[in-house]
């Protein structure tokens, strides 16, 4: 059995997000939402997620902006951010274990959460 390293790298962030998001974009449910709104820009977009993840988990500032805001018009519901949290999640206990691993999980899962809270918010606003 192969033992499975920390995130602790540039290249291991790039490794997990190439990861994670070539199972968003072949996802049956997440896949059409990503990909209509991505379009040809998907290098770009993982660009900034290396950046984005590279902050939040080596304390870096390679990301500057707000995450949320491109994010608030989407189709998307619970049952979306279940997916994108099991796909996450799967795809990085596949190459890594680890304390920064564990913490990439957890801050995944409280974006995710977040995300889902601010959306229905906003959705309930606008139908007010």
């Amino acid at each position: 059995m192969t033992t499975l390293k920390d995130i602790s790298t540039i290249e291991d962030i790039q490794l997990m997000v190439d990861t994670f998001y070539d199972k968003v974009r072949q996802d049956d449910l997440l896949g059409p939402i990503f990909n209509d709104k991505l379009q040809d820009r998907w290098p770009m977009h993982l660009q900034k997620m290396y950046g984005f993840w590279q902050t939040i988990l080596f304390d870096v500032r390679a990301y500057s902006g707000t995450p949320f805001p491109p994010h608030k018009q989407l189709p998307v519901d619970k049952t979306h951010f279940d997916r994108w949290v099991f796909l996450f999640n799967s795809s990085i206990d596949a190459l890594f274990a680890g304390t920064i691993t564990e913490e990439a999980k957890m801050r995944a899962a409280n974006m995710a959460y977040m995300f889902n809270h601010k959306i229905d918010y906003f959705r309930n606003l606008e139908n007010q």
